[in-house]
C-alpha cells in the first residue's frame, strides 16, 4: 500500500510545497576520470607530434649550420683568390723563420683579405704564432674559421690545408694557380677535416695527403665534409668517396678530368 506521506508519490497533496531538490534528486557524477583522461590522450598526442617534429627540426638546423659553414668557406676561397691578385701566388701553408721553423699559418696571412686587417697588424709575424707576445691574438675568435656544427673551442679549426708537394699548398714554398695543370675547378685548395684533426687557426699545422685519405666518421656535418676547389666552388664530400678521386683532386697535375662532386 502506497504512503501518502511521501512526496515523490502522485497526488501527495504536500509534493508542490517541497524545495525542487527533495522532490526529484539526480545523482552526482564523477567528471574526473573523464578529465584526467581527456589530459592524458592529450599530452600522450603532444608527446607523438614532438617525436614526430624533432628529426625534421634538428634536420632543419643542420642544414642552415651547414650552409653557414659553406659560407665561411667560400670567404676562405675569395681571400685566397684575392691573396693571388695581390702577391700572384697563394700564401705558403706555413711562413718559416731563418732557422726553418715554423712560425704561422696561411690563415693568419689571409687575414687583411678577410676584413680582419686590425687584427693581423696586432701580430709579431717575427715569432711563433704561440709565443708570449701573440698570445693576446691567439684567445681572439675569427668566426669564419669556425664550422658552426663544430662543438667544442671555437679557435680550433677544422679548415685546414692539405699539405703535399703535389698539391696546392706545398709547405713553406708559394703556388701559382699556374701551376695548376688539371684546372682549377678540379683540384682541393682547403678541405674541412675531421674533429680530431682540428689546429688552432695561428697554428702552422694542417693535414697531410695520408690523414685526408683517412677519413673517419667523427665529422661536423653527418657523412662527410666541405671541399673549397681552386676555383672558389664550395661542394660537399661524402665519406664514400673514392679513395683514388680523392687523392687525384689534391694533386695539380693528376691528369682527371672531373668537375662536380
Amino acid at each position: 500500500m502506497s504512503d501518502s506521506s511521501d512526496p515523490l508519490v502522485p497526488g501527495n497533496p504536500y509534493a508542490d510545497t517541497m524545495p525542487v531538490e527533495a522532490q526529484l534528486v539526480q545523482p552526482k557524477r564523477n567528471n574526473v576520470g573523464c578529465i584526467v583522461a581527456v589530459l592524458g590522450v592529450g599530452f600522450f598526442g603532444l608527446l607523438v607530434c614532438a617525436g614526430l617534429l624533432l628529426p625534421a627540426v634538428q634536420a632543419a638546423r643542420e642544414a642552415a649550420r651547414r650552409m653557414s659553414c659553406s659560407n665561411n668557406i667560400k670567404q676562405i676561397g675569395l681571400a685566397l683568390h684575392n691573396y693571388h691578385v695581390a702577391y700572384n701566388q697563394l700564401p705558403p701553408a706555413y711562413t718559416v723563420d731563418e732557422d726553418g721553423n715554423r712560425l704561422h699559418s696561411w690563415r693568419v696571412a689571409i687575414l687583411p683579405f678577410m676584413e680582419q686587417q686590425a687584427l693581423h697588424q696586432q701580430i709579431d709575424l717575427s715569432k711563433p704564432w704561440d709565443a708570449p707576445e701573440n698570445a693576446a691574438v691567439a684567445s681572439i675568435v675569427v668566426p669564419a674559421y669556425a664550422c658552426p656544427s663544430k662543438v667544442g673551442d671555437p679557435l680550433m679549426t677544422t679548415y685546414v690545408a692539405v699539405v703535399d708537394p703535389s698539391g696546392m699548398f706545398e709547405g713553406a714554398i708559394p703556388t701559382k694557380f699556374g701551376q695548376v695543370s688539371d684546372g682549377l675547378a678540379s683540384t682541393i685548395l682547403v678541405v674541412e677535416t675531421e674533429n680530431e684533426n682540428e689546429v688552432h687557426w695561428m697554428s702552422p699545422e694542417d693535414i697531410d695527403l695520408e690523414t685526408l685519405l683517412e677519413r673517419s666518421e667523427n665529422d661536423s656535418h653527418v657523412g662527410g665534409g666541405n671541399v673549397l676547389l681552386g676555383d672558389g666552388a664550395v661542394k660537399f664530400i661524402t665519406n664514400s668517396i673514392e679513395r683514388g678521386l680523392l687523392e687525384a683532386l689534391v694533386t695539380k697535375d693528376g691528369g682527371e678530368d672531373y668537375t662536380g662532386l
